[in-house]
C-alpha cells in the first residue's frame, strides 16, 4: 500500500493527530465531532476514538482495527469512532481509497441541511479536484447501517459527498490529500453562499469544464470525479429567496 506519506503506524497516527488539529483549528469540527480513518492493509485500518476533541488527541488514542469491527490493539480503553461502518463502507467501495475524512464544516453542513447540492460548475479547482458534489440521504448517525447504505452508491463516483442533515465526508489515496478535499469543499460552499447572497452563481461553460477536465488528465489528477449535472431546483429557490431578501432591503441591481 502506498500511503504516500509513512509506512509505520506510528508515523500514521501521528498524521491523524495532526489533521485533527487543522480540522478543529479551522472550525471543521466542534467538542468531539468528526472522524478519520487511514487504510494500513486490505482489511486494517487506523481510526479516531469516539468522545475525543479531534483537536486534542494523542497518539495513545488512535485505534487499530480489522473492517469487521474488531479492535486489534487500543490503550486506555479508548472506542473507535461509532461512524467507523461509513468508513468500512467506502473502503469496501474503493479500491483506490486509503483514507476517509469526516467532519461539519459551516459552509457546506448549511447545503446539506438545505438540500442544495454543490453540483454547479463555477470554480475551476473545485471541478478540478471535486466535481459534482451530491448529497446523500439522511441516515442517522452511529446507526448500524443507515449512513453507510446512504453513501454507497455515491462514493463510487465521488471523492467528495455531503450528507443529508449532517456534514461532509471526503476520500483520497492519503490523508493529506483527503483532507485538503474537505479544505476545497468548503471553500466551495463558502464562495457559493456569497454567491447566492449576491442574488446569482455564473456557472463556467460546458466546454471550459471539459478542457479542465482535459487538464486534469494531463496531470493526472488521480480519484474518481463526477461532473454531471443535477437537479437545478435547490439552487433556483436559494437564488430567488436572496433576491427578494436584497429587494425588500433596497439592493436590487
Amino acid at each position: 500500500m502506498d500511503n504516500h506519506i509513512t509506512d509505520s503506524e506510528s508515523g500514521l497516527k501521528n498524521l491523524i493527530i495532526e489533521i485533527g488539529k487543522r480540522l478543529w483549528t479551522r472550525g471543521y469540527v466542534a467538542a468531539n465531532d468528526g472522524n478519520i480513518s487511514v487504510r494500513i492493509s486490505e482489511n486494517e485500518l487506523l481510526i479516531t476514538p469516539s468522545g475525543v476533541s479531534k483537536g486534542f488527541m494523542s497518539e495513545n488514542m488512535i485505534i487499530k482495527m480489522n473492517m469487521d469491527g474488531d479492535i486489534i490493539s487500543r490503550k486506555n480503553q479508548y472506542c473507535p469512532s461509532s461512524e467507523f461502518r461509513m468508513h468500512v463502507q467506502v473502503y469496501k467501495e474503493r479500491d483506490d481509497v486509503n483514507s476517509v475524512v469526516h467532519a461539519h464544516p459551516p459552509y457546506c453542513t448549511g447545503f446539506a441541511v438545505a438540500g442544495i447540492p454543490l453540483d454547479k460548475c463555477a470554480l475551476p479547482e473545485a471541478i478540478l479536484i471535486l466535481g459534482s458534489v451530491p448529497i446523500a440521504p439522511y441516515g442517522t448517525p452511529s446507526t448500524t447501517d443507515e449512513v453507510p447504505d446512504s453513501i454507497k452508491e455515491y462514493i463510487k463516483s465521488s471523492d467528495a459527498i455531503l450528507l443529508a442533515n449532517h456534514g461532509a465526508l471526503t476520500v483520497g489515496v492519503d490523508l493529506p490529500t483527503a483532507y485538503h478535499r474537505m479544505e476545497t469543499l468548503e471553500h466551495t460552499a463558502h464562495v457559493l453562499y456569497l454567491a447566492i447572497g449576491l442574488g446569482n452563481v455564473n456557472k463556467i461553460s460546458k466546454e471550459q469544464v471539459n478542457k479542465l477536465m482535459r487538464i486534469r488528465d494531463k496531470i493526472g489528477i488521480p480519484e474518481k470525479i463526477d461532473i454531471s449535472s443535477a437537479s437545478r431546483s435547490g439552487l433556483k429557490r436559494s437564488l430567488t429567496r436572496a433576491k427578494k431578501i436584497r429587494s425588500r432591503k433596497g439592493l436590487s441591481r
